[in-house]
This record gives structure tokens, sequence and C-alpha cells, in this order.
């Protein structure tokens, strides 16, 4: 999976957010709102990432069961192709 290349990740405050450039612009109104374990995913989606690495990074990087990882990163995963932002 990875994030298509029209969408850059932006800390704002104590939010992170993400939104459209170049072309896409046009098409994608609005922006996403992301947590801090969102903006996480995000970054490693930016360079390709298949599921499997998502759930070993994140129980990395927190402290988390492996069913709660999965569980987070599936949602995630899910709101990322509604917002069709996937390549």
């Amino acid at each position: 999976m990875k994030i298509k290349e029209d969408f850059i990740l932006r800390k704002v405050a104590d939010s992170y957010v993400v939104v459209p450039v170049n072309n896409m612009s046009l098409d994608f109104n609005g922006i996403i709102n992301l947590n801090e374990t969102g903006a996480f995913l995000f970054k490693l989606m930016q360079s390709g990432i298949d599921r499997e690495e998502l759930i070993s990074k994140m129980l990395d990087e927190y402290e988390v069961t492996p069913q709660k990882a999965e569980e987070d990163i599936d949602l995630f995963i899910e709101k990322v192709k509604g917002a069709d932002i996937l390549e």
C-alpha cells in the first residue's frame, strides 16, 4: 500500500492534517485530520508498506496488543481507501 504522491502530511499546532497538492487539489475538497498514531501510519505508507509491516512497526512503536494493532490498522486502511488517497 502506498499513499498517492499528491497528498502531504503537515503538523499544525498539536494536530496532523493531510492536504492535497498539485492537480489533486482540484479534485479533492477538504483536509484529513489525523492523530499521532494516524500520522505515524501515514508516514510509513508514503514510502509503500504492506499490512504486516505496518503491524510490526506499530508494535515496535506503541505498547499495544497485536490484536489491537491489527484492528486499528485495518480501520485506518479502510478510511484511507475511502478517502481515495491510496495508489
